[in-house]
């Protein structure tokens, strides 16, 4: 999980540089009415950081299979009103809450990788997997933010 663990440490450290010179209207310029603005798909990651640090904390003491629980992320982002949130606050949360995660990740033991998650009645994988594919889903929003 090192390699892991070292490119969720490089995504933040990207993230951080782009949101701090960034200027705001680009930030919460949104490309049409239904996209989300930059600051939307970075509030998006830090929903998927909350459901994730869950999931992630959960299976520690959970039956498995850990069963997860899907969420409506456009729902979430409406609530949570990224767009009109202070930018500061929005990246402070979402550094803080990936930092918390990355230490998690960390502290997993080749046993605790192979907890088993049920993603959907046919589907079973491990953590390791959901480790994995949480930081492979930052890069690609990541991306799409700063292209």
């Amino acid at each position: 999980m090192i390699k892991t663990t070292d490119k969720l440490e490089n995504l933040l450290k990207t993230g951080l540089d782009y949101f701090g010179s960034t200027p705001e209207v680009e930030l919460a310029s949104k490309p049409s009415a239904d996209k989300w603005s930059k600051k939307e798909i970075l509030g998006h990651l830090i929903d998927s950081a909350i459901n994730n640090l869950q999931r992630f904390t959960e299976i520690q003491f959970q039956e498995k299979p850990y069963k997860i629980r899907k969420y409506n992320q456009d729902e979430l982002v409406k609530a949570n009103d990224y767009q009109n949130s202070d930018t500061q606050e929005v990246v402070g949360f979402w550094i803080a809450i990936n930092q918390r995660i990355n230490s998690l990740i960390k502290k997993q033991t080749e046993i605790s990788l192979k907890y088993e998650i049920e993603i959907d009645v046919d589907t079973t994988l491990d953590l390791r997997y959901l480790n994995t594919a949480y930081v492979d889903h930052m890069e690609h929003h990541l991306k799409q933010i700063i292209s």
